[in-house]
């Protein structure tokens, strides 16, 4: 079945930077779309980047300072710069299968998540 796997999470103090990552064993060229979701305790799971692909990328309207999504053929990655408390949240990989390219058409997939925490 296909995996995703997210890491890099962790604690950190504000104005610090990680960068987490999202593994697949897939390709990630051959579907739609690679995007990275966040939720915060309490809060609606929202978009924060994602990578069409052909290359588009688009940033989720909250997303604060120098976030940047990209990837390699089988490796999803943000860079989080300048991270600050209200970026609490555990962060998912999720990929959109519209054409069948990892299996059968109309899929996605989620990875279990990864905890980033912002605090001093």
């Amino acid at each position: 079945q296909v995996q995703l796997v997210e890491s890099g999470g962790g604690l950190v103090q504000p104005g610090e930077s990680l960068t987490l990552s999202c593994a697949t064993s897939e390709n990630i060229f051959s579907i739609n779309a690679m995007s990275w979701y966040r939720q915060a305790p309490g809060k609606e799971r929202e978009m924060v980047a994602y990578i069409l692909s052909g290359g588009t990328i688009k940033y989720g309207d909250s997303v604060q300072g120098r976030f940047t999504i990209s990837r390699d053929k089988n490796t999803l990655y943000l860079q989080m710069n300048n991270l600050k408390p209200e970026h609490t949240a555990v962060y998912y990989c999720y990929a959109d299968d519209p054409w069948g390219g990892w299996g059968p058409r109309g899929s996605d997939y989620w990875g279990q998540g990864t905890q980033v925490t912002v605090s001093s």
